[in-house]
């Protein structure tokens, strides 16, 4: 029983060990979320000016340019997955390679290949996993995304769609990441980057109201081709930004409930190591009682 009493110990002082180090992790997750947040937000107003003026192009514009043309034949798709360098998340990369995986199967159905780009260790490690080929990763900066990180994944994906498809071009590109809503809700989405769909907002002008006229300098083509790459930049860009305060809300969510469940497990450890004390207690009593006993009855019998 004293050996049995001795494990209970060292589960409840491990448990403690692991506690300590999950309620730090949901400290700094907790910490660096707000900063993420901000992030997202300050970025919107570039994201959400970008498109009005490349809805503005394309509205008053009939220019035919090669990031907006739709394919006629599309034989080919490129996926940008979002996922996180890090673990201890939940189910936060899980998501995002199940929503990859629908829209995967849905393109196979409609008789498109698909090459893959990752951002993240967590899905180059997947595909690497299972034998899939990668024509691309980017890691390293999951939780705090830059710039510079998503203008070189749009240079990358705007070269692999306007390239030649006999020398691997694709006709579409699609990004698949983690949409932040709230504290407690993060959905995976899919968003087809190329031919260029411009999402506008919610707010519409009225019937009697007058759209302003623009005068594109030097040319639409010429304006067009500054603004496309930037736009595709801008949404790569957000989509990574959203992606790391989601990753980070999962990580706070799942290091809470770690600590949650140690905080148990030690409650129950230290029940079950009490049992075991009070049992062992009362069997040396009884060792004992029955000795003073069996002497008493040996005096007993030597009288």
């Amino acid at each position: 029983m004293a050996v049995s009493l001795r494990e209970y110990r060292a589960r409840i002082k491990s448990t403690e060990s692991m506690k300590k180090i999950t309620r730090a992790m949901e400290l700094i997750a907790a910490s660096r979320i707000i900063k993420a947040q901000q992030r997202a937000q300050q970025a919107a107003p570039y994201s959400r000016e970008l498109t009005r003026a490349v809805s503005a192009v394309a509205t008053f514009s009939n220019v035919d340019h090669p990031l907006t043309r739709e394919p006629e034949n599309a034989t080919a798709a490129a996926v940008l997955v979002i996922t996180s360098d890090r673990g201890l998340a939940g189910a936060y990369s899980s998501n995002v390679l199940k929503e990859y995986e629908r829209l995967a199967e849905r393109l196979h159905e409609e008789g498109k290949s698909v090459t893959i780009y990752t951002s993240g260790r967590k899905a180059a490690a997947y595909f690497k996993f299972r034998g899939r080929p990668v024509a691309q990763s980017w890691s390293g900066f999951s939780d705090q995304p830059t710039y510079d990180a998503a203008d070189e994944m749009g240079d990358v994906l705007i070269d692999a769609f306007l390239a030649e498809a006999d020398t691997g071009g694709v006709q579409e590109v699609h990004l698949v990441s983690t949409r932040f809503r709230s504290m407690l809700v993060q959905e995976p989405q899919t968003v087809r980057l190329l031919p260029l769909e411009i999402v506008e907002g919610d707010e519409r002008p009225d019937e009697d109201e007058l759209l302003p006229l623009y005068e594109f300098e030097p040319s639409p083509e010429g304006v067009l081709d500054a603004l496309l790459p930037k736009y595709i930049d801008s949404r790569i860009y957000f989509a990574l930004l959203q992606a790391a305060a989601s990753e980070l809300a999962a990580r706070q969510k799942a290091m809470k409930s770690a600590t949650d469940n140690a905080d148990e497990l030690i409650k129950k450890f230290t029940r079950i190591a009490n049992q075991a004390r009070q049992a062992g207690i009362t069997q040396e009593i009884s060792e004992i009682v029955g000795g003073v006993n069996a002497l008493a009855d040996a005096n007993a019998g030597s009288d």
